[in-house]
């Protein structure tokens, strides 16, 4: 079997985790419990889904990988089958008297085992016989949003039908003899060599457009709260929160004002980080605002093959605009231009860097390149889209699902938001020291959509 190195990317994340600062996304699905689950008889809805997942679990190819180092090239890690793989290491049951998002706080602090594949499930079984819900984590070297999204469907009563299509075996190629390999390795010696002058040229433009998004800076923004840099000295403690919003007063705003939904959804995340910081009694924001690193998947189809596809953009948040419209129009503005240069330019490519470092530069350099993510951005605001289906687990129904971003070291604070069922649901990870007001800033997202709504009715 040949050998399946984590990709540059992947490794990266693989590479900067540290015990406070783990490098796993999550979901938190909240359920409706099928009909006759909360009557007694038999186990719960919770139990069952538990049970269902530990069974499928076991059937999906992705999720029975683990990650090894490997001896070359030096520095390298690859994928490789877990002989003892056990669901119960994976799948828990969970009994909290706490609403779902309390409960996921600790969950997520927690990082995942790194000699087993690097993923989790959460049942989560409240009070409520009507309801639970679940919490997936998934290693970021594992998959970003969109291939979360398709290994966590495979879990689901619809995963067929969203599992990526199966490879085609490659026909076999004919093994040259060393004159062959010989005289066909002088041939593409000048494209391989052209090909290498070419990643150098990206790499330096890349490198000199991140060192224009103002690196240097030791505080995050001129006049920021110390909100969003405490957690570069934090315990490594995270709480969670989650707010649903109408994506058709979403659409409402879109329309009137123009751009795109993701447009909105990132001008309510502002006004929402102006408010909450105004309700702290903080200074007044004042110049460009915090930087939000944007995430750009670079996929070819959702959920297509696993690992990371992503560049980014690089925003800033216009905090001291006072008008929510003008607050929207400065957004789209940015990111009009963000799209103009595309994924590949700017500072929020930075990600594509990591396609250029030698895998022992990511394990040398992994608590460097984790501890410089603070000097590059503020904060993480990232959407993953949702097909437009109704998802179930054991005939029990989806109702909300809350994405949750990974806390990187000396970020405090994460932002979510995915779109299911006619609803933008908003998921916050924050540094449980720095940020002990989540609920606040969930809540100053409603009061931000609702002064949108206002200004274009």
């Amino acid at each position: 079997m040949a050998t399946e190195h984590l990709s540059p990317l992947d490794l990266a994340f693989w590479r900067i985790e540290s015990a406070a600062h783990p490098m796993h996304l999550g979901a938190l699905a909240v359920f409706t419990a099928a009909g006759g689950r909360g009557s007694g008889a038999g186990p719960s809805a919770a139990e069952h889904a538990a049970e269902l997942l530990a069974a499928r679990c076991a059937a999906v190819p992705g999720l029975r990988r683990r990650i090894r180092d490997v001896l070359l090239p030096v520095g390298a890690a690859a994928w490789s089958p877990d002989p003892r793989f056990d669901p119960a290491r994976h799948v828990f049951l969970v009994r909290t008297d706490e609403p779902a998002h309390t409960a996921a706080g600790p969950l997520m602090a927690r990082p995942l085992d790194r000699d087993l594949p690097p993923w989790e499930a959460h049942v989560l079984a409240g009070p409520d016989p009507d309801s639970f819900a679940v919490l997936f984590k998934f290693h970021h070297a594992l998959a970003d949003g969109l291939g979360a999204l398709a290994l966590a469907a495979a879990l689901f009563d619809e995963g067929p039908a969203l599992r990526p299509a199966a490879r085609t075996a490659p026909a076999p190629v004919p093994v040259p003899v060393p004159e062959q390999r010989a005289g066909a390795a002088l041939r593409r010696l000048p494209g391989a060599l052209a090909a290498r002058f070419q990643e150098v040229g990206q790499a330096l433009e890349i490198g000199a457009a991140v060192a224009r998004a103002g690196l240097p800076l030791a505080r995050p923004f001129p006049g920021g709260p110390e909100a969003l840099t405490a957690g570069a000295s934090g315990t490594g403690a995270r709480t969670v929160a989650g707010l649903a919003l109408d994506l058709d007063e979403v659409n409402l705003v879109r329309k009137a004002a123009g751009g795109t939904v993701n447009d909105v959804l990132i001008s309510v995340v502002a006004g929402a980080l102006r408010r909450w910081l105004e309700g702290r009694g903080d200074p007044a924001p004042r110049g460009p605002g915090p930087r939000a690193l944007i995430p750009v998947s670079r996929r070819g189809r959702p959920g297509g093959g696993g690992g990371n596809r992503l560049s980014g953009y690089l925003l800033r948040l216009p905090l001291a605009e006072r008008d929510p419209l003008l607050r929207l129009y400065r957004v789209r503005a940015a990111m009009d231009r963000n799209k103009d240069a595309g994924p590949a330019r700017g500072a929020g490519a930075v990600a594509l860097l990591a396609d250029h470092v030698h895998p022992l530069g990511h394990r040398l350099g992994g608590p460097f390149v984790a501890q410089a993510a603070r000097l590059l951005f503020d904060i993480l605001v990232t959407s993953v889209p949702l097909p437009g289906l109704t998802f179930s687990l054991g005939g029990s129904r989806v109702r909300e699902v809350y994405p949750l971003a990974p806390l990187a070291h000396g970020q405090s604070l994460a932002v979510a938001v995915s779109t299911y069922k006619g609803t933008a649901h908003y998921g916050l990870v924050a540094d449980a020291a720095a940020v002990p007001d989540l609920p606040a800033l969930a809540q100053a997202l409603r009061a931000e959509l609702d002064a949108l709504v206002r200004e274009v009715s």
